[in-house]
């Protein structure tokens, strides 16, 4: 048996990696999945790079920043759009509204941080000079900022922490696919060294998170992935219905088989372009995109 470390945030969206490990999707493929649930994607990027980590399953952005950074990394496979809404405390009506106040990121150079920057450029904020941003780590963290302070005027949150804001009387002012379309988000990325030297291991896992998706979809298991959610993240029944609801809704949750979504990986090009500058580095898709490994996967699974 492989043993292979894969990391994620410790939230709704790792629900496939969670499945997988339960019912044996990866073992009976000859890996073992030690999941590294990271506080933050500096630590995760961290992970990666060293080497203690072999595949991180997270916001694709992370993968690029790492790639302007000097590592070979290779993206292998898609996974969502991000399920981001833009959640702010309640007198907040408008982004106008954020004006000359703070928001809580994970890291302001990275994914959804980006995201939110372009959005609020886009209203006539500029970062830095119209609004301020806080780093204080994943979506449990900012969450918990939010409600602890409420100066954290804003934050771009994922399920279940948006289930849990709204319930706690926060409000949205958008999701944002429909602020900026399609984007995509999550996936799944490695040192290219690594998975040239580990092709079945990585394949195994690619098609047990896909069977895991499988899984998700089929209305007679949401019972046990609600249950799942309870007893994981330790969230109240309704919220794991919800969470769960959201992470099922075509065009917004998990994308069907964790395909790779071109034109949202454009749009994460674009977003960093636009706010961390051009890098040559990023300029083709075929430099640090291959879906071989998932194309494999994929025709050893079979179709359903």
């Amino acid at each position: 048996m492989k043993r292979i470390s894969v990391s994620a945030f410790p939230n709704a969206k790792a629900l496939p990696i969670y499945i997988a490990q339960e019912r044996g999707l990866f073992s009976k493929r000859g890996i073992e999945v030690e999941l590294d649930e990271t506080e933050d994607s500096k630590a995760q990027r961290e992970g990666l790079a060293s080497g203690r980590i072999q595949i991180v399953q997270s916001a694709i952005d992370n993968g690029l920043a790492l790639i302007v950074a000097g590592h070979d990394i290779v993206i292998v496979m898609g996974g969502e759009g991000g399920m981001n809404d833009f959640i702010v405390q309640p007198e907040i009506a408008t982004l106008e509204d954020l004006r000359g106040r703070r928001l809580v990121v994970d890291s302001p150079d990275t994914a959804y941080a980006l995201l939110a920057r372009k959005m609020l450029k886009a209203a006539g904020l500029e970062y830095g000079v119209d609004y301020d941003m806080r780093p204080v780590g994943n979506g449990s963290h900012r969450l918990a900022a939010m409600l602890r302070d409420k100066e954290n005027a804003g934050a771009v949150l994922n399920p279940p922490f948006t289930a849990q804001a709204k319930a706690a009387g926060m409000k949205s002012l958008g999701r944002l696919v429909d602020h900026l379309g399609p984007y995509q988000a999550g996936g799944a990325f490695a040192h290219r060294h690594w998975a040239q030297e580990n092709s079945a291991a990585l394949e195994a896992y690619i098609a047990g998170y896909v069977e895991a998706l499988r899984w998700m979809r089929e209305p007679a298991n949401a019972a046990a992935q609600e249950a799942m959610l309870v007893e994981r993240l330790r969230l109240a029944p309704d919220i794991a219905a919800a969470t769960l609801q959201e992470m099922l809704e075509p065009g917004f949750g998990f994308m069907t088989d964790a395909k790779l979504d071109m034109d949202g990986l454009a749009a994460v090009l674009e977003t960093r372009a636009a706010t961390e500058g051009e890098d040559p580095r990023l300029s083709k898709m075929a430099g640090f995109i291959d879906e071989s490994w998932y194309d494999r996967a994929l025709a050893a699974l079979g179709t359903r």
